[in-house]
C-alpha cells in the first residue's frame, strides 16, 4: 500500500498478490476509485506487469498518460543502445512502445539520440577520461535550483579559500591521471556559475590545469559562462554556455534571476566579439509566468542568434508533490502546456537543422518529460554525452563534485563523493583527499 500527503491521503494505491498468482491493484485519487487484476505469464517480468497495470489504472483515473510510459531511469538512450544490440534497431524501438508503453515519438527520439551519441562515444579511447571542475557559486540562487550552488551575497568570504583548495585538489588529482596513463579528453567547468569568480581566480584555475594535466589529447573545453571573458578564451576554452532560461523578463523575475533578456543578448554579442564560435543556450519549459507563445519566442530568439547548441530542459519540481489539490490533480492544462513547449522546441529545432545529441530524464519533471541537448552538425558537447553514457572515467574536483570511475574492460563503475557544500569542502579537505586515494586501487581491481 502506498499513500501520499499525510493522514488524509488524497492518493492511495494498494497492490497484493492473489492465491492464483495474479496481482490485485486498486487506486483511489481523491474521490475517484478504480481496481483491476492482472496475471503474469510464465515468461513475463512480474515487476513490469505490475508497473503497466498501475500505469493504466492511474492514467484512466487522471485522464493523462505520461509519454514515457512506465520507463524510469535517467538514461533512456543508453537503454535503447543495449536493446538495439540485443534485438536490432526496429525491434528495440517497437519494444519501447509495447513493453514500456512509451509514445512512438519518444521511442524514436531515444533511438535518434542513441545514433548521434554513438559517434561521440567512438571518439573516446581506452585511456580517455574527462575532468569536471565545480564552481558552486552564483550571483543569486534561482527559485527552481536544486544544484549545490550558493549566492555570493552569503558565501563571498568562502570564495578565496575555496579556490586555493581547488587548486590543490587539481594538483593531487592530476597525479593519479599521470600514474595511470590516462588521457584527458574533455574539461567541463560547471556550477553554479563559474564566471562568478574573478577573472584572476579563473585564470589561476586555468593555469593549474595547464601546468598539471597533459592537454595534448584534449578534444573539448567547456565553461558555463554567465560572463564571457577574454581570460576564458585565452585559456583555450572552445565552448561556453550562456543560459538565459527564458527571454521573457517577467519569467526571469519570477524565478529570481537578476539579469534581463537584453543583458543576455549583450553577453552573447560580447562572446562573439571575444571569438567564441561554439555557444550553448539553455531553456526551461514550464517556468512560472511562462506560456507557449513566450516560450516559442525564446527558442526563436536563440535561433536568430545562431547559437550552435540549444538545450531544452523540463522544469523539475524538487521540493513538493505535483498533485497538491483535487483541482490541480485533474487539471491537464499545465502538463499539456509543457508538453506543447517541448514538442514545439523539438519540431522547430529539427526544422532549423539541429539534431538531438544527448538526453536525460529527471524525477518530478512536469509531464514526466525529458531534457534534450540539440546542436548544429558537428557541435555535440562530448562531455555531456560521456556523462550520460558513462563512457569513461570522470575525475571531478570541487564541492558537490562526484568522481565516477569506470573500468574500460570490466565496465565496473564506482563513485567517490566530494563534500557537498563549500564550507564542508574547506573544513574537511584532507579527508576528501584521502578518499581519492581509492582511484589507483579501483583501476588495479577493475581495469
Amino acid at each position: 500500500k502506498i499513500s501520499l500527503e499525510g493522514e488524509e491521503d488524497p492518493v492511495v494505491v494498494t497492490t497484493r498478490r492473489e492465491t492464483d498468482g495474479s496481482f490485485f491493484v486498486s487506486a483511489k485519487v481523491y474521490d475517484v476509485y478504480r481496481e483491476t487484476t492482472a496475471k503474469p505469464e510464465p515468461a513475463d517480468e512480474e515487476h513490469l506487469v505490475l508497473s503497466v497495470t498501475l500505469y493504466r489504472l492511474l492514467s484512466g483515473i487522471l485522464g493523462f498518460a505520461p509519454p514515457w510510459g512506465v520507463l524510469y531511469g535517467v538514461r533512456p538512450a543508453k537503454l535503447m543502445h543495449r536493446l538495439c544490440a540485443q534485438m536490432g534497431d526496429d525491434a528495440a524501438v517497437a519494444h519501447f512502445q509495447t513493453a514500456f508503453l512509451t509514445q512512438k515519438s519518444k521511442a524514436e527520439l531515444a533511438h535518434e539520440v542513441m545514433l548521434h551519441e554513438n559517434r561521440s562515444i567512438a571518439r573516446s579511447g581506452p585511456k580517455s577520461f574527462s575532468l569536471y571542475v565545480s564552481i558552486p557559486f552564483c550571483p543569486t540562487r534561482c527559485a527552481y535550483c536544486s544544484f549545490v550552488s550558493h549566492s555570493i551575497e552569503k558565501t563571498h568570504k568562502l570564495m578565496t579559500p575555496y579556490v586555493d583548495l581547488l587548486l590543490r585538489e587539481l594538483e593531487e588529482t592530476s597525479k593519479y591521471a599521470k600514474e595511470l596513463g590516462l588521457e584527458l579528453a574533455t574539461v567541463y567547468f560547471g556550477g553554479g556559475t563559474p564566471t562568478t569568480l574573478s577573472a584572476q581566480d579563473l585564470g589561476r584555475i586555468f593555469t593549474t590545469i595547464e601546468q598539471n594535466f597533459d592537454l595534448s589529447h584534449l578534444m573539448e573545453y567547456t565553461v558555463e559562462a554567465g560572463r564571457p571573458d577574454k581570460v576564458i578564451r585565452a585559456a583555450g576554452v572552445q565552448r561556453i554556455s550562456i543560459n538565459p532560461q527564458s527571454f521573457n523578463d517577467k519569467v526571469l523575475e519570477a524565478i529570481g534571476r537578476r539579469h534581463t533578456a537584453q543583458q543576455t543578448l549583450d553577453a552573447f554579442a560580447l562572446a562573439r566579439d571575444c571569438g567564441f564560435d561554439h555557444i550553448n543556450m539553455d531553456f526551461i519549459a514550464g517556468l512560472p509566468e511562462d506560456d507557449l507563445p513566450s516560450f516559442q519566442r525564446s527558442i526563436q530568439t536563440a535561433l536568430d542568434l545562431q547559437a550552435e547548441s540549444i538545450t531544452v530542459h523540463t522544469l523539475a519540481l524538487k521540493t513538493s508533490a505535483y498533485m497538491v489539490t483535487r483541482e490541480q490533480t485533474f487539471d491537464l492544462k499545465d502538463r499539456l502546456t509543457v508538453s506543447n513547449m517541448v514538442d514545439y522546441a523539438g519540431q522547430t529545432l529539427h526544422g532549423a537543422g539541429y539534431y538531438p545529441y544527448y538526453m536525460y530524464r529527471q524525477s518530478k519533471s512536469l509531464g514526466n518529460l525529458e531534457n534534450v541537448g540539440w546542436c548544429k552538425p558537428g557541435y555535440d558537447c562530448l562531455y555531456n554525452v560521456y556523462m550520460m553514457d558513462e563512457t569513461h572515467t570522470v575525475l571531478a574536483v570541487g564541492a558537490g563534485a562526484v568522481t565516477k570511475l569506470r573500468g574500460q574492460n570490466s565496465g565496473m563503475i564506482e563513485r567517490i563523493y566530494n563534500y557537498k557544500y563549500p564550507y564542508e569542502y574547506i573544513r574537511d579537505f584532507d579527508t576528501l583527499l584521502e578518499r581519492k586515494k581509492r582511484i589507483p586501487g579501483f583501476y588495479a581491481e577493475y581495469d
